[in-house]
């Protein structure tokens, strides 16, 4: 089914390439030919059900949309595929999938909600889950809940931090959440402030403080034997 997608796009004259993941194959398709791609998966090879419609915060190389379409043949057979493409962060349209799928409707109206991702010619691109005057995008890593920055971390659940714990009783030191900034510095940011970038502490949290150690293919970690201790001097 893979090797059929990729043919059938590359054969209209999209960029298609595969890449593996966990679960379904995914085909990479640049944003200029998203809706064109999903027309050839549809028509040509036979992907005629729409899953569902989402994306992924890749920081600063941007938004990864990703829809899955299946096709059912065979009884209980399904082939799954992924389709994906990239949006730039200070630009991040697509065009709408609607004419193509019409369940594609109300999940493109969540990620519009979620990751400020513009889909044009959506014919109803407006609130769905968040309320009316709720300011920003919940699940752009840049986006920081109020809670973990307003209630101490991990809260009141350690001795000395409850409000009913004995008087004397000891403390431990209050940090912040992973990927929190400090709460003088956090809030929206007016243009041209000289206030750190909001990316960082997102950043900074999806890099890991070390690298994990590895070993061979088949090989098993082992306890670092101590050197031998040399015998004592003979008297």
């Amino acid at each position: 089914m893979t090797t059929d997608a990729v043919e059938a796009l590359t054969g209209a004259g999209i960029a298609a390439t595969s890449a593996s993941s966990f679960g379904p194959v995914a085909i990479d398709v640049p944003a200029s030919a998203w809706v064109a791609a999903h027309e050839v998966l549809r028509d040509a090879v036979g992907l005629t059900f729409f899953d569902f419609l989402s994306a992924s915060d890749e920081l600063k190389d941007g938004f990864r949309v990703v829809s899955h379409l299946a096709d059912f043949w065979g009884g209980s057979h399904v082939d799954h595929v992924l389709v994906r493409t990239l949006v730039p962060r200070d630009h991040a349209v697509l065009p709408t999938l609607t004419e193509v799928y019409a369940g594609a409707n109300w999940h493109e109206r969540e990620t519009h909600e979620m990751f400020g991702i513009d889909f044009t010619g959506h014919p109803n691109l407006t609130t769905l889950l968040l309320p009316e005057e709720f300011e920003g995008h919940p699940l752009r890593k840049e986006f920081v809940l109020a809670s973990r920055v307003a209630k101490p971390w991990p809260g009141a659940k350690e001795p000395g931090e409850s409000d009913h714990a004995p008087s004397g009783a000891p403390s431990r030191r209050r940090t912040l959440p992973p990927g929190v900034p400090d709460p003088e510095t956090w809030g929206p940011r007016p243009p041209g402030s000289p206030a750190p970038d909001p990316l960082a502490p997102a950043e900074a949290a999806a890099t890991p403080a070390r690298p994990r150690r590895t070993t061979a293919p088949g090989e098993r970690r082992t306890r670092r034997q101590a050197p031998p201790s040399e015998p004592p001097p003979e008297s």
